[in-house]
């Protein structure tokens, strides 16, 4: 499972709610400059990762820092693999993007202990040494707290989905 992020305009996100068309096919289209680089992320299989070390919990936490992996509202009827594609909206992205400036990386690096994360089976479960589990997760946390601030600085809103 991987967790991936697309940003999106406020006026895309009315229509897609509005839209017959499968969200897995706006998400994965033939034509992928639909979606540039610049507006796709993915936090590869750190997800849940980055998720505990925000909220202390396997699959629970409170707003902003539940938002910023396993939060939003479900769009679509489509199952990518852990549940529908979710949405945040401007405010939610804004109030994420402060909620992970406010957690820097070496914050969130301190509660870091791969023992800890394979007994509370943090996906995928073998998290190793800390160095390969330090660095995997600090690379991925840092790239999604930038991707946030850039999409909270263009007035975005989010897709967040596991597939």
């Amino acid at each position: 499972m991987i967790g991936e992020y697309l940003r999106v305009a406020p006026d895309e996100l009315a229509k897609l709610k509005v839209s017959t068309t499968s969200i897995v096919d706006y998400l994965y289209p033939e034509d992928e400059s639909e979606h540039p680089p610049e507006r796709r992320h993915d936090v590869d299989k750190a997800w849940h990762a980055i998720h505990y070390l925000l909220n202390g919990a396997a699959w629970e936490g409170e707003p902003p820092r539940f938002n910023a992996v396993l939060g939003g509202e479900p769009i679509g009827d489509d199952d990518l693999g852990y549940g529908p594609v979710r949405f945040l909206t401007g405010d939610e992205v804004r109030e994420v993007a402060d909620a992970l400036e406010d957690v820097p990386v070496f914050v969130l690096m301190e509660r870091f202990d791969p023992e800890a994360l394979d007994e509370a089976e943090i996906y995928p479960e073998s998290w190793g040494s800390d160095d390969v589990g330090r660095d995997y997760i600090s690379a991925h946390y840092t790239g999604l707290a930038e991707f946030f601030r850039t999409a909270a600085r263009a007035g975005d809103v989010m897709l967040v989905y596991l597939s």
